[in-house]
């Protein structure tokens, strides 16, 4: 019982310390909440494929872009073999919506799959941002992000 009534005691006398000084404060209502959103900008990425490339490919392509301060917009599948995307020869127009940008100063493709694809070019132009050309013409590495970063800041980019 004493033991009860001590515990009692400190237990109370660390909850009346816990509080001295600070104010408490009572929750209220408002008429509505909106949260905040990252607004968003359209880009168009037009990628030109080699004409030496294969005849087609069915690799899964991926595309990331960004700038200088960390903004990056990133594309999980470009391709769609349903479509005929990739073509030995052709271009490709992309409408792609993201997160906005100042100029855009790296690019990265990712290729995953066994067919092999050689981009020959890929530019990007959206408003308030200067259209930029990222020139390729190589084969796409098999499963790891392969591009360009000429950031003068150094990119917070996840994939650079």
């Amino acid at each position: 019982m004493v033991k009860l009534l001590l515990f009692l005691l400190i237990f109370a006398t660390a909850t009346i310390f816990s509080h001295a000084g600070s104010s408490i404060i009572s929750p209220t209502e408002i008429k509505s909440f909106e949260p905040k959103t990252v607004q968003s900008c359209s880009y168009t990425v037009i990628i030109k494929t080699s004409c030496s490339s294969k005849s087609y490919t069915r690799d899964k392509i991926s595309l990331a872009f960004g700038d200088a301060y960390g903004n990056e917009v990133y594309i999980k599948r470009l391709d769609d073999p349903y479509s005929r995307t990739f073509e030995s020869c052709s271009t490709d127009t992309f409408q792609i919506s993201g997160p906005c940008t100042y100029d855009i100063c790296y690019q990265y493709l990712l290729r995953s799959g066994s067919d092999g694809w050689k981009p020959e070019s890929v530019k990007i132009y959206g408003q308030n941002i200067r259209t930029v050309t990222f020139f390729y013409n190589t084969f796409i590495p098999d499963g790891v992000w392969f591009g360009f970063n000429q950031c003068r800041r150094g990119s917070g980019s996840a994939v650079v």
